[in-house]
């Protein structure tokens, strides 16, 4: 069981964490506190380990999982049932939907959405010659959309500005600014109706500011 001996808290005075959140787990003994730069909410029965740092204005959903070295940039919100399994790194303005799975050794742009269960994968012989094993997670860029269901094979880059349809594999590199869909992903041109920035509606003030 789960003692006070192995949380080593948090930094920042305005995190609003509901009830039965586990925020700063010492996972070795030199693991430090989460940092929070600034607001944050961290909702019921969330896991953040050691060794996180959160930009402003930092969400969760019920139940997320995040492990440690995960850099976290502002305006990041994290839906219900997510995992993000460490050494992540996510940039400004990023929307992750409910039962996303982010595997280790993952890059994440600006301005990015995840629709609900998008499954990033970092080996392609799981449990395979372990000897020469090295996790590779995927690279995603800034202004890319991945639709719901949406499965990135490991080491694979997602160019910027691209749409990964729902439900499609992404088994190569994608160029900027493309469109994705089918299983083995076909890359073609983006339509021009989705040639434009992504933008939640949460972020428009902060943007203009």
């Amino acid at each position: 069981m789960m003692t006070s001996d192995f949380l080593i808290g948090y930094t920042g005075d305005q995190v609003v964490a509901q009830p039965s959140c586990q925020i700063g787990i010492a996972y070795n003994e030199s693991a430090r506190p989460v940092e929070f730069k600034g607001k944050a909410t961290i909702r019921s029965n969330t896991v953040i380990y050691g060794d996180v740092f959160a930009g402003e204005n930092f969400q969760t959903g019920h139940g997320v999982l995040v492990r440690e070295n995960t850099r976290i940039g502002d305006h990041v919100v994290l839906g219900t049932n997510t995992v993000v399994d460490g050494n992540v790194q996510i940039g400004n303005f990023v929307k992750i939907e409910s039962n996303c799975y982010i595997c280790t050794h993952v890059s994440i742009g600006d301005r990015v959405f995840l629709g609900p269960n998008v499954v990033l994968t970092n080996d392609r012989i799981p449990l395979k010659q372990r000897a020469q094993y090295v996790p590779i997670g995927p690279t995603i860029e800034s202004g890319v959309t991945l639709g719901a269901g949406v499965i990135l094979l490991p080491g694979v880059t997602v160019g910027e500005d691209s749409f990964v349809a729902a439900g499609t594999i992404v088994t190569k590199d994608v160029p900027p600014k493309s469109f994705v869909i089918g299983s083995p992903g076909e890359i073609k041109p983006l339509p021009e109706a989705l040639d434009e920035r992504n933008m939640a509606l949460s972020w428009m003030k902060c943007l203009k500011s």
